[in-house]
């Protein structure tokens, strides 16, 4: 059994890990997202120059209000596809917090049950029930946290299944 000899700064080399990967994820989504909204951008001003030349070239009225129901629809599809790459970023982020969040509450989980093992072991005799019941409220938490996690996930797939059964019905139209 090792002890410790300054917990405080494995307590603060921890934080700072775990804020460090935090402060990783976050900008790694940003960096996708800003990504996203540049293609975007830059989509968006080469259909724009496109319709504009279209427009131009127009002979006549109905010719015109068929021009724009085509432009609404690029319009239309290009924005869903805007959301869809946002939403893909925003997912993907959300996953890799909740594996981060998942190893944290793990590591966690572990040392507290460590201390309370080290605390048991030099607890004085008639103790056992106390530290029966931080061992069963510990437990009740870890379940806790897992069927939070188990939840999460389900909405999350719920979700995503939402997203991909909406792609074939729009494509179609």
């Amino acid at each position: 059994m090792t002890v410790a000899v300054n917990p405080l700064s494995e307590i603060a080399g921890a934080a700072l890990e775990a804020a460090s990967k935090a402060a990783r994820i976050s900008m790694d989504s940003a960096e996708r997202t800003i990504a996203v909204q540049l293609e975007y951008a830059k989509g968006a001003l080469k259909q724009a120059t496109l319709n504009a030349r279209a427009v131009s070239q127009v002979k006549d009225v109905q010719e015109l209000l068929s021009l724009r129901t085509r432009i609404a629809e690029n319009t239309l599809e290009n924005l869903m596809g805007y959301s869809r790459s946002l939403y893909e970023v925003a997912s993907e982020a959300q996953s890799e917090y909740s594996r981060f969040a998942e190893e944290r509450m793990g590591a966690f989980q572990q040392a507290v049950a460590e201390t309370v093992e080290q605390a048991a072991r030099s607890a004085p005799g008639g103790s056992d029930v106390a530290v029966a019941a931080i061992k069963s409220q510990l437990a009740a938490t870890t379940a806790a946290f897992d069927s939070f996690t188990k939840a999460s996930r389900h909405l999350a797939s719920f979700t995503d299944a939402g997203l991909a059964a909406s792609r074939p019905a729009r494509s179609r139209k």
